[in-house]
Formats: structure tokens, sequence, C-alpha cells
């Protein structure tokens, strides 16, 4: 009798995982044999949405919105590998076309509402591709998880790159009322309101988000933007050394290593300093060699060799 009441539930359950295991290798083996599209063409809208899944996968709302989340990733590594591009812009990925970034997230936080690594990619990436989703996803996490205050900071990010200095303010402030919220969610508010457009106010923005996370994805943005800081710092100094040769001199010095002695007293902020390689070229803060401009008697970084954000 015992036997048979347990036959009748894993039966039943049994069918549905190997349903579920058929859908997945059928799903990879039409990935890997599906015909060559037009880029405009190749990626195929979702058929499902996550918030319709949800309480009819016997508790597997989780591991399907793994899935979702992995495929986003997936999504958007492949999008740049596959780029005929020899620099990404990260401040702009809409010639990408990565349509389907957003619904992979929404499905990912319909299915898991407190998936908070998925609404921080989704803040990170999305300004780059659509801003109104950016907001979207990061205020669908607010309202799922009103105590996270992380969450708080990434929707003042936002409205920060839109240069929504006041709505960032507010967001900020919002989020330094929350419980257990870091001391400086209430100085970015100020900031926010006397220089929101700063160099300062932009180094304390991504300092805080690399130390401040365990995600691999926000470390990588933040530690590229706070190289880009740097080196903005670096070129500023750099050509205002050019600049005062080049009027000293009569024309532009020929080469970096001419005036490499008079950075030495230059001071960079936070006491940085210029750094130089094995060759003695004089290197940007991912290690690659600037380019010298003698016609424009200015720097610029390598942006294919440097991975810095294009200008």
């Amino acid at each position: 009798m015992r036997s048979g009441k347990l036959a009748s539930i894993v039966l039943p359950l049994a069918i549905i995982i190997a349903g579920y295991a058929v859908v997945f290798a059928l799903g990879g083996f039409m990935d890997e044999h599906r015909a060559k599209l037009p880029a405009e063409y190749e990626d195929q809208d979702l058929t499902i949405n996550g918030s319709r899944l949800k309480g009819f996968v016997l508790g597997a709302d989780g591991l399907i919105a793994d899935w979702y989340w992995m495929r986003s990733l997936q999504y958007i590594g492949g999008k740049i590998v596959n780029s005929t591009s020899e620099v990404t812009n990260i401040d702009d990925l809409r010639d990408l076309n990565p349509r389907l970034l957003y619904p992979y997230l929404n499905n990912a936080t319909d299915l898991d509402p407190h998936f908070i690594a998925a609404y921080n990619y989704g803040a990170i990436v999305l300004p780059a591709i659509d801003p109104s989703k950016a907001i979207a996803i990061a205020q669908k996490g607010i309202a799922n998880n009103p105590n996270e205050w992380r969450l708080y900071q990434y929707l003042g990010y936002i409205y920060w790159k839109l240069k929504q200095y006041d709505k960032a303010a507010d967001i900020y402030e919002r989020g330094s009322e929350v419980a257990g919220s870091a001391p400086f969610m209430k100085l970015m508010a100020a900031s926010m309101k006397t220089e929101g457009g700063s160099r300062a106010t932009a180094r304390m923005i991504y300092q805080q988000m690399l130390e401040g996370t365990d995600d691999e994805q926000v470390k990588v943005t933040a530690t590229r933007r706070l190289q880009e800081l740097d080196s903005f710092d670096e070129r500023d100094a750099v050509d205002k050394v050019l600049a005062e040769q080049k009027e000293k001199r009569g024309q532009c010095p020929a080469n970096l290593s001419e005036i490499l002695p008079l950075l030495v007293n230059v001071k960079l902020p936070g006491g940085k300093q210029f750094r130089v390689d094995k060759d003695d070229h004089l290197v940007d803060p991912t290690d690659a060699p600037y380019l010298f401009d003698k016609e424009k008697c200015r720097i610029t970084p390598d942006f294919a060799k440097s991975g810095l954000p294009k200008e």
C-alpha cells in the first residue's frame, strides 16, 4: 500500500523532471544547429514569461531563475566576443543589439524576487543599452527588497549616469534611511546636490561600488571606471606639460621620453605617480602605453589594448 502511494508521487515527479531535461537538451541542440541569420534576427524572443512559471515548477523557481541569470551573462559575453568592432564602448552597447538582456533578467527576478545579483547586474549594464530598462530593474529590486540599501545605491548610480543629480540625491537619501546602510549614502546625497558632475564624485561612487560588492561583473566595471578616472588625471597633467613645453620651445616635443623627467615632480590626485614600462614608455593605469599625437601635442590611451572605456 505504502509503495503504491510512493509510486503515485515519484512517477509523475520523474516524468516532469525528465520533461524539463528533454526541453533543456533540445534547446541546447537547437542552439548548436540553428541556421545563421543576420544580426538583427539572430535573437529569438523568449517564449516563456518567468512570472507565469512561478509556483508551477515544483519549487524549482530558484533553479530556473539561476538558468536565466547565467544565460544573461553568457548572452552579453557572446555579443562582445562576436562583435566585429575593435573596441567595445561599455557606455553604449546598443550596436551589439542586446535586446534580450532585460527579458532574461526580468524572468530571473520574476522567479526569484530576491535575486540581488541579477538586479545589480542589470543596474550596471542596462544603462548602456536602455536607461529606462535599467531604472525599471532597479526599481523592481527596491520594491521587492526595500531593506536592501545597495539597490538604492545602484538606482542612484543610474540617475547619476543620466546626469539627473536631483533624482540621484533623492534616491541616495532614501537609501541612507534604510537600517544598516553605509554612512557614505548620506554623503553621496549631499555630493549629488553640490558637485554631482565632478570627477571626485565619480571616483567616490566607483570606489564604494568596488569595495561593497562580491559580484565579479560589478568589480570589473568599477575597476575599469577607476582606471579611467586615473587616466583622465594623468592625461590632464601630461597635456599641461606638453603645452608648456610647446610654448617654451615653439614646437611640440618630438616624443614623450623628452618630458619624462618633468613628470617626476608632477603631483597626481591620491598621491599616485606616473609609471613607465620596461621600454620607458609612459603607460596608462592598465599598463598599456599611451599614444602620442604630436600634431595635436597630446596623449590618448590605446583603447584597443588598454580596455579603457572609449570616449
